[in-house]
């Protein structure tokens, strides 16, 4: 098929990674593994201006791009370029479900604007599938799913809201609450998107899911997003690729 008669993509993923050169490729299969036989259009936007993360993708046909870090930044520099009819903002250390793409449209399709998954947590540990079940729950009764539930929606609707505010964190429940602000409509899939549970194990459990709660407290009565970004350290550095060019962070 020649270039001028491709189909256009249903969806565009777009994946804002920093440092992430030992997921980059797994994150590339899983996407696809869930797409399997639809046109779906990958986006990688690395934080990182030397573009480390890039040079260890080595799977084709996916667009790599370098803006600087912020995952808001990040996330709109590849929706400029998406040609998707829809857009699915995907973390590095999230992995979507197979049929993720059907139930996504369907739900676009049907009573939504915005869309994300339920949440899963890769680990066994009790107290972390409680605190999945609890954003589950959350993200379904306010109506207020995180980013790492998978956002998804219109590019036009995407283009027309201005895209996430540049901001250092609460990109994602910024653009949620403007869209609701508008009267838009928010559905949460019943099918699971798994994310690591490195953050937590790196703060701890408790801590960390505190630390969440009050800067979502904070950020609601009004704390500036970039004071609250002092209290949210960098995400944990993810494994290391064994052909990952030399000198680079994983």
């Amino acid at each position: 098929m020649s270039p001028l008669s491709a189909p256009q993509p249903l969806f565009s993923v777009i994946a804002p990674v920093l440092g992430e050169c030992g997921r980059i490729n797994g994150l590339v299969d899983n996407i696809r593994a869930a797409g399997y036989g639809l046109a779906i259009e990958i986006i990688v936007v690395d934080g990182d201006p030397a573009g480390a993360t890039l040079r260890a993708l080595d799977r084709p046909g996916v667009t790599g791009l370098t803006s600087p870090p912020g995952r808001g930044r990040q996330q709109n520099a590849g929706a400029a370029v998406a040609s998707g009819e829809y857009l699915l903002f995907l973390h590095a250390d999230t992995r979507l479900p197979a049929g993720a793409f059907e139930a996504a449209a369907g739900l676009l399709e049907g009573r939504a604007e915005l869309g994300a998954f339920s949440l899963a947590i890769r680990s066994d540990n009790v107290l972390l599938r409680l605190i999945a079940a609890a954003a589950t729950w959350r993200s379904r009764f306010f109506s207020l799913p995180y980013g790492d539930q998978a956002l998804f929606l219109r590019r036009d609707l995407f283009e027309a809201m201005g895209g996430f505010a540049d901001i250092p964190i609460m990109e994602d429940v910024e653009l949620v609450r403007t869209l609701r602000r508008a009267g838009g409509r928010v559905a949460i899939s019943p099918r699971c998107v798994t994310t690591s549970a490195r953050r937590w194990r790196a703060g701890g459990i408790l801590a960390t899911t505190g630390r969440n709660l009050a800067l979502l407290l904070f950020f609601t009565l009004g704390v500036s997003p970039h004071r609250l970004a002092r209290h949210y350290p960098a995400m944990p550095e993810g494994p290391k690729q064994a052909n990952a060019p030399a000198g680079n962070r994983p």
